[in-house]
């Protein structure tokens, strides 16, 4: 779908939006109204957030491409009319409570010393500290508003000497960084390591970071880790946004010969295409031509893309240059 084609229909809603509020009770009988802007809201609802936030910012795209008065001022009330502006910032932190709660309830219950076959070298107790350091960072860079990179060795991590606490630790931690969160306007500009300069970076990026631990905790305990295809889609999106921000990934992207690589989700239908060279890396949220394809559903191209799977397992099917994939697969493993 173009931009222009997005902007188009983002434009014809608000307008009908606009005029089913704005509606006389003699022209439109105020229940009928109701009931028409509530069922569009549902609708918009199902919509992963990363949607919902490309919406938002089309519609008042949409709005400022009006004159100043109250025709632009009621087009600016329209995403928080149909509640895209529902706090996605407190839904990612509820996510993260929920991620990280199944994770400390798994954690309390195993070997600290079992090994994780996703992080080749690490224990479940490694994976836990990591996870924990990364909360206890998040916390202070969020609650100094950091104008530059905090390292996380500079943050005290008043870590337990006793692997066996550490579950309780990571509790504590999380309960930290998710208090300063939801303390923080999610607008308020600050430094981030990925695409987003606003504090609104941090509470996604942790979803997902607890989100990929869990599964690592997961699996190496036996158990069969499970991803909606929505939350999927959102790190599918949110990993690509921050490639060309990580600094490590820099010299390996550049590295790469050009190529493109496309991936679809088979279960929800959302695709991206990837291109990348010397010339940097760019990506759309669409299917286009690539030299490989990947189709496999949401949740396993979420792992493929965080090294969790690789192109031969059974639900990952590639079609093209799977030399393409593996080369880009190498330069962006986190």
């Amino acid at each position: 779908m173009s931009d222009a084609l997005l902007h188009a229909l983002a434009e014809a809603l608000a307008d009908v939006v606009v005029s089913i509020d704005t509606c006389d009770d003699r022209e439109l009988d105020p229940d009928t109204a109701v009931a028409w802007l509530e069922g569009t809201g549902a609708v918009l609802d199902r919509l992963p957030p990363a949607d919902r936030r490309a919406l938002a910012r089309l519609l008042r795209a949409a709005a400022g491409r009006r004159p100043p008065g109250r025709e632009r001022q009621a087009l600016l009330r329209v995403p928080d009319g149909l509640g895209l502006d529902d706090d996605q910032h407190e839904l990612y932190c509820d996510a993260v409570e929920d991620l990280v709660g199944s994770l400390v309830r798994l954690a309390r219950d195993a070997d600290p010393a079992t090994p994780v076959p996703a992080r080749p070298g690490w224990t479940l107790a490694d994976v836990v500290r990591h996870h924990g350091t990364t909360h206890r960072w998040v916390a202070h860079t969020v609650r100094i508003r950091a104008a530059e990179r905090v390292w996380a060795h500079e943050v005290p991590a008043d870590l337990p000497d006793d692997p066996a606490a550490y579950p309780d630790w990571l509790a504590r931690s999380a309960d930290a960084a998710l208090s300063v969160l939801r303390k923080a306007d999610p607008d308020t500009p600050m430094w981030s390591q990925g695409a987003d300069q606003r504090i609104a970076h941090y509470p996604r990026r942790l979803l997902f970071e607890a989100l990929v631990h869990l599964c690592d905790a997961q699996a190496a305990l036996g158990e069969e880790p499970h991803i909606g295809p929505a939350t999927a889609a959102d790190g599918i999106a949110e990993f690509l946004e921050n490639l060309p921000h990580a600094p490590h990934l820099a010299q390996p992207l550049a590295a790469l010969p050009v190529g493109s690589v496309g991936l679809t989700a088979r279960d929800t239908g959302a695709a991206w295409t990837v291109r990348f060279g010397p010339g940097g890396l760019r990506w759309t949220a669409c299917a286009g031509p690539a030299d490989v394809r990947v189709e496999a559903p949401a949740a396993a191209l979420l792992l493929l893309v965080y090294g969790r799977r690789r192109p031969g397992d059974p639900e990952v099917a590639v079609r093209g240059d799977r030399a393409v994939l593996d080369a880009w697969l190498a330069a962006t493993a986190p």
